[in-house]
């Protein structure tokens, strides 16, 4: 009986503790994704874990968010067929650690204008994994295995406690 309730417990924890770490960054805070404000002064000090959400808040046709590589953060061009973000909502799951480059594709906004948002994006909280180095590519989660562990291990715990449970 002792056992059923850890496994019980483990469940519970496995499952809610990831969301509960999780944090949702709105872009720029109270002043939302728009031009002439400095996004590497806002990023400075924080940490982004992967699980966590950047939402980009903006004026519907005012402005975009395209997700960029390096060279296309520095030179402010989005790659071609890159598509662009534009809901003035737009919220974006950070699902692996690594860099990552956000700019505003309207107009002249990210060249003069500077919009534009770089992060590095660390492990999940609590996870023994480290981020990649700046020479490995990052693999997606839903284009390997260990990828897939490592972003939703705590899911399989989950299963497994929940199949511990009916099996006890």
């Amino acid at each position: 009986m002792a056992s059923s309730k850890i496994c019980i417990i483990i469940a519970i924890a496995a499952v809610f503790v990831p969301s509960i770490l999780a944090t949702e960054f709105v872009v720029g805070d109270e002043t939302g994704w728009t031009t002439n404000f400095d996004y590497q002064a806002w990023a400075q000090g924080k940490e982004f874990h992967v699980g966590d959400k950047l939402v980009f808040r903006y004026s519907p046709g005012a402005h975009n968010v395209i997700r960029v590589n390096g060279t296309g953060f520095q030179q402010c061009k989005a790659p071609d067929g890159a598509e662009a973000l534009t809901t003035g909502e737009d919220t974006i799951p950070l699902t692996y650690p690594g860099k990552k480059w956000y700019i505003c594709g309207v107009s002249n906004h990210c060249e003069s204008k500077n919009m534009k948002l770089t992060i590095t994006v660390l492990s999940e909280l609590g996870s023994p994994a480290t981020s990649p180095s700046p020479n490995q590519t990052p693999v997606p989660a839903s284009t390997g295995n260990i990828a897939l562990l490592g972003c939703c291990g705590w899911i399989i715990v989950a299963i497994a406690g929940i199949l511990g449970m009916v099996m006890v």
